[in-house]
């Protein structure tokens, strides 16, 4: 079943987490607190941005309301997050869109390949009609997407093969996230996926049990896979963008005096977020060719063409309606 939650065990010691960090405040009678939890870094350009958010909120309450941010893994993995969203135990995080998708099947539409042009066209779908409506797809399993932060391109990384063609991707084991779309994405290239979490990717590319894997720049820098990997091929075969999830049961607990503050808030650090964004991307690029990474500027029709069938098969779907909507645009 989609948007299904499970993990009870886990649950259940996130539940005590909570609790624990809850009980340890003081009294807050007159100021509404929202916790926010994610596996990011504390130097990502999206922790600032909502570290920037967390600020504004409070300016805007007057300190009525506030949020409380649990960084780097804190409080658990993104699904259990968002399974934590679900109960209305936690009132907010940012995840990935690619492993979103198991809990809201429109979102798969991100981790297909080559579904958008470029930049300028990824955007113009998320700030407009079809982006609005996806962020809100979520809502009848409890989760209500606020807004989308840039995540650029992913890419493909190596560790000895570098990638100029599709078929440079034969026979070489990819890390993916738990998400079948992207799954998909590789084999359809001829890569082996291969889903491991995020914070076993690092000795998992240490020891050979993938060749591989796929990011965006400041993801590469940031967790030293440069270290490992020796060859950026810059593909980008799909823009994922983050989304900031708010859970459905605590929104609708929030006054409209509430919502409102939070969702100026929010607009607002997606603003900040962009910025940092792109100061992050080219000095991740910049740092890791220092480091001797070779930077591989491929021909992308090739892989255009490969992932072709992919499109095809959603054909007589919602998804595929989805992807000619999106291709429409101009």
């Amino acid at each position: 079943m989609r948007g299904r939650i499970g993990s009870l065990p886990h649950l259940l010691l996130l539940l005590l987490l909570l609790l624990l960090i809850s009980s340890g405040c003081g009294p807050r009678s007159h100021t509404r607190v929202l916790k926010l939890a994610h596996g990011l870094d504390v130097v990502h350009p999206v922790h600032q941005a909502m570290v920037h958010m967390a600020e504004r909120v409070g300016e805007l309450s007057l300190g009525q309301m506030r949020i409380d941010i649990y960084p780097g893994g804190l409080l658990g993995e993104e699904r259990e997050l968002i399974e934590l969203l679900q109960i209305g135990s936690l009132a907010m995080t940012k995840v990935s869109a690619s492993p979103l998708e198991s809990f809201v099947p429109e979102i798969k539409i991100f981790s297909i390949p080559y579904v958008f042009r470029d930049e300028e066209h990824l955007w113009k779908v998320l700030n407009g009609e079809i982006g609005r409506r996806l962020l809100l797809a979520g809502q009848q399993y409890f989760l209500r997407g606020m807004c989308y932060y840039d995540a650029g391109p992913r890419s493909f990384y190596t560790r000895e093969v570098p990638v100029r063609t599709p078929e440079d991707l034969g026979g070489l084991k990819i890390r993916v996230q738990k998400s079948i779309t992207s799954h998909r994405m590789v084999q359809a290239l001829g890569g082996a996926a291969t889903p491991i979490d995020w914070g076993e990717l690092y000795s998992a590319l240490q020891q050979g049990v993938v060749d591989g894997a796929e990011n965006n720049p400041p993801s590469f820098y940031l967790s030293h896979h440069y270290e490992v990997c020796r060859y950026y091929s810059l593909d980008e075969h799909t823009w994922v963008p983050d989304i900031l999830l708010i859970s459905t049961r605590v929104w609708e607990s929030l006054s409209s005096q509430q919502q409102q503050w939070l969702q100026q808030a929010v607009d607002e650090s997606v603003t900040v977020q962009r910025g940092l964004w792109k100061e992050s991307s080219t000095r991740a690029l910049d740092e890791v060719r220092s480091a001797g990474v070779e930077i591989i500027y491929p021909n992308i029709a090739p892989f255009r063409e490969a992932v072709r069938p992919m499109h095809e098969s959603y054909r007589g779907t919602a998804i595929y309606a989805l992807i000619r909507e999106i291709e429409e645009i101009e």
